[in-house]
C-alpha cells in the first residue's frame, strides 16, 4: 500500500498519552499531512497538546454517540484514520464494564458504519492490546498473532470484540481496516494510573519532600515486552503505509533478554536513578488487580520484517524519560 504524502489524517483519542505522541511524529515527519483531532467540547484536557495545538484542527465529538460520529465523517473526507480513542486503564473495568465496551467496541462500531456509508475509501487503523491474550502458560511464550485469547478482565474483551469488528467490517465491507495489537508502551504523559508511571510519579514526590520515601505498588512479578511511546508510534505510521488491511500484527520490542522486564526490575531501576537513596516500597491491597497477566511476551518479527522498524529507544532510557516527565510536572506543582 503506498500513501500520496499529503493525507487528511484523523487521530481519535489526539488529548491522549499515545494519540498525543503520535500528532507529534506526524507534524515532524509528514509535514504536508494536515492533522485533525476530536474532543469532547470542554471536557478534554488539552495539557498533552499545548506545544502543538495550533498545528491540529479540532473537531466536538463524542466517539459513543453514533449520530456524532456519523456527522463527522459525513461532513469531512479523511484518507487516514487512528482511532487511538478507548478507555484503556485496566482497573477500573471490573467496576464500569458496560462503559469500556461502550467506548471501545462501541465507538470503533461507530466509525466503521459511518466509513462504510460515507468514506469507504478511508484507511482506519485500530490499535489493539497484548492484554487481550491474558491468561498465556509459559510454553505459549513467545506470543504469536494466532496464540489462543483467553481474556482475564473486562478492558481485555472489550478490546478484542474492536478488534474483531473491525475484521468483519474488512470481510463484509472490505474496509481498509489495519489491525495492530501493541504491547506495554511507556514514556511521558502516561498517566499515573499505570504502573511505570506510578512508580516515576511517586519518586517525584519524594524527591520534592511532597511525601515519605516509603511507596505503595502492586504486584510487581509481571513479565513484559517494553517499548518507548515514540518508536511505537512510528509503527502505527508504518503499520498503514506498509501493512495488508485485515491481517494482524503484533508490534513492540523483540522477546529477548534485552527488552523484557518485571515491574520489581523497572521500579528498582527507577529507584536507582532518584536522589533520595532510602527509598522502599510495600505491595497495598488496592492496588492488586482480581486477576493477573503474568507474562505478555510477543514475537514481533513479522511486523518489524515487513515494515523494517525497530525500537531505537532502550529501556533505561524509556524510564529515564518518564521519571524526568513527572519531575517537571511536579516542579511545576501540575500533578492533581
Amino acid at each position: 500500500m503506498v500513501l500520496i504524502v499529503k493525507k487528511n489524517i484523523l487521530i481519535t483519542g489526539i488529548t491522549g498519552f499515545v494519540g498525543s505522541h503520535l500528532a507529534d511524529f506526524i507534524i515532524k515527519n509528514k509535514k504536508q499531512c494536515k492533522i485533525y483531532g476530536i474532543k469532547r467540547w470542554h471536557l478534554s484536557s488539552m495539557k498533552n497538546l499545548k506545544h502543538i495545538f495550533n498545528k491540529i484542527h479540532f473537531f466536538d465529538c463524542d466517539i459513543t454517540d453514533p449520530i456524532s460520529v456519523e456527522n463527522l465523517i459525513r461532513k469531512n473526507k479523511f484518507d487516514i484514520i487512528f482511532h487511538c480513542a478507548a478507555e484503556s486503564f485496566v482497573s477500573p473495568s471490573w467496576d464500569h464494564p458496560h462503559r469500556y465496551m461502550s467506548v471501545n467496541y462501541n465507538g470503533t462500531l461507530n466509525f466503521l458504519e459511518s466509513i462504510k456509508k460515507h468514506s469507504p475509501k478511508t484507511i482506519i487503523h485500530i490499535p489493539g492490546s497484548g492484554e487481550e491474550y491474558g491468561e498465556i502458560y509459559k510454553n505459549e511464550i513467545p506470543i504469536r498473532p494466532e496464540t489462543v485469547l483467553r481474556p482475564v478482565n473486562p478492558y481485555a474483551v472489550s478490546k478484542i470484540a474492536q478488534d474483531l469488528i473491525g475484521y468483519v467490517y474488512f470481510k463484509s465491507f472490505n474496509i481498509k481496516v489495519i489491525r495492530t495489537r501493541s504491547f506495554n508502551h511507556e514514556g511521558p504523559r502516561r498517566e499515573k494510573v499505570f504502573g511505570i508511571s506510578w512508580y516515576a510519579y511517586q519518586i517525584a514526590l519524594i524527591e520534592n519532600r511532597l511525601m515519605k520515601p516509603n511507596m505503595e505498588v502492586g504486584e510487581l512479578n509481571d513479565r513484559r515486552n517494553f517499548t518507548h511511546v515514540k518508536d511505537i508510534v512510528e509503527a502505527y505510521w508504518l503499520s498503514v503505509e506498509k501493512c495488508k488491511p485485515g491481517e494482524l500484527y503484533l508490534v513492540g520490542s523483540e522477546e529477548d533478554e534485552k527488552n523484557t522486564f518485571t515491574f520489581k526490575e523497572a521500579l528498582e531501576k527507577l529507584i536507582a536513578l532518584s536522589k533520595i537513596k532510602n527509598i522502599k516500597y510495600k505491595k497495598v491491597p488496592k492496588f492488586t488487580r482480581p486477576t493477573r497477566v503474568p507474562r505478555l511476551i510477543a514475537d514481533t518479527s513479522q511486523f518489524r520484517k515487513l515494515t523494517a522498524w525497530k525500537p531505537k529507544i532502550l529501556f533505561d532510557d524509556i524510564l529515564l524519560d518518564t521519571l524526568e516527565f513527572w519531575r517537571e510536572k511536579v516542579k511545576k506543582k501540575d500533578f492533581i
